[in-house]
């Protein structure tokens, strides 16, 4: 049996605990959520140390900043001598959220003239930045050639959102959200092993229809596929999910493919395996059964009382008997200790890995933010113990690399 070295490391080297991040933060009216976006990043284990221009003190104060971050808040090059060097050199990272068309023209075009300005062209580490504006200016082709220039530099970009904007207008502009800034600034830091490898997560249930009102599903929340998807983009790898119907946010940088029923989804990653794909990695919780027939109206309770089901095609097998084929991942989720089952599953399905969870385990069930699975190849397994459902992801992908290299 295999230990769990790999994910602690693994840990240790993505997660923001022990980073210092130095965050900076423009004029503009989305400074307000610098103070949660603090909190998230000191949530993360991160240290935040906190750079203000003259006009974001406008929008939040920078006592709110420092009691919310707990660490002096710089406002001026002038406040303390030489900060704008030191503070870059303890940095592991390096933010700006929001970040304006006023600093991100300055920091394209070298200008430095305060302390987040003068930091910026001190600093020699990753960077992301989260722009947020009025969409006009957003759009503006001085604007958007300013961030092409800044971008070119390696500079990593989040945001920004359409929707509704301070000024009462709709548009591209809109800040992104705290929690997709703090995934940029974990990326940021991640170890890109995963860089130029193209890999397709199925998530969520489906669903087959008895009539417009009725369908047959099952209890799958996506979380675990979210949580792969969101890991595999971390790492630098190209990611398109598939998901069926889902309350979840779709995860910074992937490409989503929304479907319904398991016949959309078997469309959709056939059509994905055709394109050079190295992992597919089937999450969802497919359906096993359809009904025969699916009426075109609502069916009359009183007419109801049998139901002909067919079986569903089944995805891994379809993509596992082609020549070409990628990587393959499947789940097996079992109500009870049914390893062997899952074993079986992986051969029958000539899969290349299986991750078996016991659904009726505390914390490992559905629609729970952990789990606790047994990793099976051809190698050996390997126990996780009960994570979040974050750290799974992050130890299927270090098995995987383990097995291809």
């Amino acid at each position: 049996m295999r230990n769990s070295s790999a994910a602690k490391r693994n840990l240790k080297l993505k997660r923001l605990k022990n980073r210092s991040v130095l965050l900076g933060i423009s004029g503009g009216v989305a400074a307000y959520k610098a103070a949660d976006l603090v909190r998230r990043l000191k949530d993360n284990g991160a240290s935040v140390t906190v750079m203000m221009t003259e006009a974001a003190q406008q929008f939040i104060t920078p006592l709110s900043l420092q009691v919310a971050s707990q660490n002096t808040v710089y406002t001026s090059i002038f406040q303390d001598p030489l900060t704008h060097v030191s503070l870059p050199a303890q940095a592991d990272i390096m933010v700006i959220a929001p970040a304006t068309a006023n600093i991100i023209a300055k920091l394209a075009n070298g200008i430095a003239d305060d302390i987040l300005s003068t930091s910026f062209i001190a600093y020699q580490g990753p960077v992301v930045i989260a722009p947020s504006m009025n969409w006009k200016m957003y759009e503006h082709p001085i604007f958007q050639a300013n961030l092409k220039r800044l971008l070119s530099f390696g500079i990593r970009q989040v945001g920004p959102e359409t929707g509704a904007l301070a000024c009462g207008e709709e548009g591209r502009g809109r800040l992104a959200e705290v929690q997709d800034i703090v995934d940029a600034v974990g990326a940021a830091v991640t170890p890109q092993d995963l860089t130029g490898q193209r890999i397709l997560v199925t998530a969520g249930p489906t669903r087959e229809y008895l009539d417009p009102v009725r369908f047959l599903s099952n209890r799958s929340s996506g979380k675990m596929g979210f949580s792969m998807a969101k890991a595999a983009w971390m790492r630098g790898a190209e990611v398109v999910l598939v998901s069926g119907p889902t309350a979840l946010k779709s995860p910074p940088g992937v490409t989503v493919r929304q479907v319904d029923t398991a016949a959309q989804m078997l469309s959709a990653v056939t059509e994905e395996t055709g394109k050079d794909l190295s992992v597919l990695i089937m999450t969802a919780a497919v359906a096993d059964f359809r009904p025969v027939r699916q009426a075109r109206t609502k069916i009359e309770k009183s007419r109801l009382n049998t139901l002909a089901l067919d079986r569903t095609e089944d995805i891994i097998a379809r993509v596992s008997s082609r020549t070409k084929r990628p990587f393959i991942i499947g789940f097996a989720a079992e109500t009870g200790a049914h390893l062997e089952r899952a074993k079986q599953k992986m051969q029958r399905k000539k899969m290349d890995m299986v991750v078996f969870n016991d659904v009726t385990e505390e914390g490992a069930g559905f629609e729970t933010d952990t789990n606790k699975v047994v990793l099976v190849d051809r190698k050996g397994k390997t126990e996780t113990g009960l994570r979040s459902k974050d750290e799974i992801a992050d130890i299927i992908l270090d098995r995987y690399l383990e097995i291809k290299t």
